[in-house]
């Protein structure tokens, strides 16, 4: 794949569930390009077909027609086991709700996507790469905290850290910040602006709140499942201080 051609490319997605008797068109003939290394914020009221989206852009979902282009492989037809796989290796995800074992250290819950990886990494490696991933979210000395030992914001963390172990050139992120209060959550997405800007992840985000949506590039909105403006950030909000503050990058002896 060359620089300018779009990471993901999608073509007229209809996506329709069937509930009862009744048919439900969540998506409505959805088109969109997105570029390695953007920010983008997808918006809109429940209903709007915003998480349907995002469910079939990570790979979670499949269309039910419409083609999906991902990294240059179509993706819209693959099976169960090929999707799975495309995720291991291109795409990290973070949910509102943390998704954290609540008996496991935070080190081990980082280390989890390492173990369902079809291509098998030694202990040794795991470990090592669970701490790097854990300092580079600024949680070096919290290895061996489990997650009732941890704020809300440091849970959230540990999801980014557990979404960046598999080193995925993308990362979807579900409304990361709907349990946060506003000053955790301008530190988490200072995270995610780190991670955009200084490793060139590609980042999709929902959230239904806009000042969160303004930390990205560039901002979606969706309704009724169609995209009903698509449009560049003006003035991109920026968590100066947590950018400062949060290496990126951090060496682990």
């Amino acid at each position: 794949m060359t620089a300018t051609q779009p990471v993901i490319s999608i073509r007229d997605l209809v996506k329709t569930y069937i509930v009862g008797e009744i048919e439900v068109r969540a998506l409505r003939g959805v088109s969109l390009d997105v570029n390695p290394g953007e920010f983008v914020a997808i918006t809109g009221p429940s209903g709007s077909g915003k998480s349907t989206l995002m469910h079939i852009l990570g790979c979670l979902d499949r269309p039910t027609s419409g083609k999906y282009i991902l990294d240059g492989k179509d993706v819209s037809k693959m099976s169960k086991d090929q999707l799975a796989e495309i995720r291991n290796e291109k795409i990290g995800f973070v949910f509102q709700g943390f998704n954290l074992l609540s008996r496991t250290s935070a080190l081990d819950n980082v280390e989890l996507p390492l173990l369902y990886n079809q291509k098998k990494t030694r202990s040794a490696d795991r470990h090592k790469r669970a701490m790097e991933s854990l300092t580079s979210v600024g949680l070096g000395q919290r290895f061996d905290h489990h997650p009732n030992q941890l704020s809300g914001g440091q849970q959230q963390r540990v999801a980014i850290a557990r979404a960046l172990i598999t080193r995925p050139s993308i990362l979807l992120a579900d409304e990361p910040t709907g349990n946060l209060d506003t000053k955790t959550s301008v530190e988490v997405m200072g995270i995610f602006q780190r991670l955009n800007i200084e490793r060139g992840i590609t980042v999709l985000l929902i959230t239904h709140e806009m000042d969160i949506a303004e930390y990205g590039t560039r901002i979606i909105k969706c309704r009724d499942g169609h995209i009903v403006d698509d449009h560049p950030v003006g003035h991109r909000r920026v968590a100066v201080d947590e950018l400062r503050a949060l290496p990126v990058e951090e060496p682990v002896a």
